[in-house]
């Protein structure tokens, strides 16, 4: 047996189902395609990126002319007098 406030509840589901637009516009299918494929186009292009970045070599190597010129007065600095 039903009571009052389920059955009142009811009668207010059933209005709002008779008070659903049938051309309203929603997204449906196409929307929810045209979403996966921008999200397929997104992983696909992180995925290409992140294998781009593992080429990068981040160490920064000294060319050949500078190598002798910084390595050398580094080496010859001299020390600091103390008294």
């Amino acid at each position: 047996m039903m009571s009052a406030t389920s059955t009142l509840a009811l009668t207010h589901f059933v209005t709002l189902a008779d008070s659903f637009d049938k051309d309203k516009v929603t997204p449906g299918v196409l929307g929810f395609i045209v979403f996966a494929v921008i999200g397929g186009a997104v992983w696909l292009l992180m995925k290409s990126m992140n294998k781009h970045m593992r080429k990068v070599d981040f160490e920064e190597t000294p060319e050949d002319g500078q190598a002798a010129t910084t390595a050398a007065p580094a080496a010859a600095a001299p020390k600091p007098k103390t008294s």
